[in-house]
């Protein structure tokens, strides 16, 4: 496990991760993965959110940066933690967005994804969590639980360019 954000290549980020057991969930060894998460995230100004894969762990996490949540002029929300993530519904339209990712560096992409998305998840305290977003949200559990399922969004996205 690592502070640093792996990059494609590594074997991890195309395994597909392992749910983390119910009673793992608020663990010592858990909490160390997700604050070492947060740690990298926080390390990234460009990036809003990281999954476990990412740090070089493969367990079914990850983490939306608390900048996501929180509206201009407002204090900074904290981050929130999904573990075993489903996403339990998408809208039925779909929008080409543009994306990244912290582990394929510098690369941009246009890519297909629900405007809307639902996610079922345990967060840090060990309770059953459902969240739904649109817009970038929707784009964020997408990409995340992409991750988790060992798909990178360089194997989705058209029009590829190196921002570098």
């Amino acid at each position: 496990m690592t502070k640093e954000i792996v990059q494609i290549g590594e074997k991890v980020l195309r395994e597909t991760a392992k749910e983390v057991p119910q009673g793992d969930i608020t663990s010592p060894a858990i909490k160390k993965v997700i604050s070492n998460m947060k740690e990298a995230l926080a390390s990234r100004d460009d990036g809003v959110a990281i999954a476990a894969p990412q740090i070089g762990v493969s367990l079914r996490i990850f983490v939306v940066s608390g900048k996501v949540f929180t509206k201009e002029g407002e204090e900074r929300k904290p981050d929130e933690t999904f573990i075993n993530p489903v996403i339990s519904k998408l809208s039925r339209n779909t929008e080409n967005m543009e994306e990244g990712c912290l582990s394929v560096h510098g690369v941009f992409g246009t890519i297909k994804r629900h405007e809307k998305a639902t996610v079922t998840a345990y967060n840090e305290e060990g309770k059953k969590v459902m969240k739904g977003g649109s817009g970038l949200l929707a784009q964020i559990f997408q990409h995340e639980t992409d991750h988790l399922d060992g798909t990178l969004f360089v194997d989705k996205a058209h029009e590829l360019v190196d921002g570098e």
